[in-house]
């Protein structure tokens, strides 16, 4: 009985220590989110794929802070122009119409909006996946895109 006993708290202690062994072998992303971490994460070592997540993060974040300033300025300007023109008589609204235009819009928006969410499920679902798949990457990039959006 003593004997069994024994043989038993071994194939327990054996068991452990290979389910330890096992973590140890396994990435810390790994655990987190599952063996199938992406093509990428087995490719390049961290510090690689944080630096390239975070140089293309970069430069998106200053390209996306670029190009706002230029849409904000021409659409500022725009309306600017627009009320400089209407005030100054060159241009005359028809804002009954523009109120009915307006209306109708809001009704087609309030139709349209249960039929766009399968759509937009599908693409949070994978953009999820993608992140989850690519979390090194990602988080370097996030990281870039602020700062590009700072300088």
């Amino acid at each position: 009985m003593a004997n069994r006993e024994k043989e038993i708290e071994e194939e327990i202690y054996d068991k452990v220590v290979d389910l330890t062994e096992y973590a140890k072998r396994q990435r810390w992303w790994n655990r987190l989110f599952g063996n199938n971490s992406g093509p990428v994460a087995e490719k390049y070592s961290v510090a690689t794929q944080i630096a390239i997540g975070g140089a293309s993060g970069w430069c998106a974040g200053y390209l996306f802070q670029k190009v706002g300033k230029v849409a904000a300025t021409a659409v500022g300007g725009g309306l600017l122009l627009l009320q400089i023109a209407n005030n100054s008589g060159y241009i005359q609204v028809d804002w009954k119409r523009v109120e009915k235009d307006v209306n109708k819009a809001k009704k087609q928006l309030k139709k349209s909006t249960h039929k766009a969410g399968p759509e937009l499920n599908t693409f949070v679902e994978k953009s999820t996946e993608f992140v989850k798949k690519n979390i090194v990457v990602t988080s370097g990039f996030i990281g870039g895109f602020l700062l590009g959006l700072a300088s």
